[in-house]
């Protein structure tokens, strides 16, 4: 049995779960409401105050279903209840970012500002102090969802292994190399 899949998931106090016929899974919370299709040959039940898949048999597909769709759920029941929080920083001279409502503003050191629509379920936040880099803060109880802005943000300039320059996530470590003065002769 898949590991993760046979681990019910403890829906936390404030959260309500509901399945219906058609096997879409709704879950409603402080945060937001979020609903995901479930493939039918999986049963997803409500139990107490857990959520529990299982699957009809050890067949190659059912398995790899098991433990993605209950991952899925795993994500929807803590997005609604605690959320999701990326910070990504901006590594460069004259690099900046500016939050106006829904859209972010950066510059990334071409000859133009780059304006991004996020959308209306993610949050986000610029802030500048002197002397540190610019964070972009951004918040959303959709994992899937702030992870593809997330990299589509980041997609606009990658860091790179030179310098260090581009848009990182706070905490990630690049890995750098040396240029070409540094080589042997």
């Amino acid at each position: 049995m898949s590991r993760i899949g046979k681990a019910p998931i403890e829906i936390p106090a404030g959260v309500t779960v509901t399945v219906d016929k058609d096997n879409v899974v709704t879950v409603k919370g402080p945060k937001g409401t979020l609903t995901q299709k479930v493939n039918s040959d999986l049963e997803v039940k409500v139990e107490g105050n857990h959520l529990v898949v299982t699957r009809p048999s050890d067949d190659r597909e059912h398995r790899a279903q098991h433990g993605l769709y209950r991952a899925l759920l795993h994500n929807m029941v803590v997005g609604v209840s605690t959320g999701y929080r990326k910070e990504m920083e901006l590594v460069g001279v004259g690099y900046r970012a500016a939050a106006t409502g829904q859209v972010l503003e950066l510059s990334l050191g071409f000859s133009h500002a780059i304006y991004i629509k996020l959308p209306p379920e993610v949050k986000v936040e610029a802030k500048s102090e002197r002397n540190k880099n610019p964070l972009i803060i951004l918040e959303s109880d959709d994992k899937q969802l702030l992870g593809q802005v997330c990299a589509k943000i980041r997609s606009l300039r990658k860091p790179e292994p030179y310098k260090g320059k581009g848009i990182k996530f706070v905490g990630e470590v690049i890995r750098r190399k040396s240029g070409k003065s540094a080589s042997a002769k």
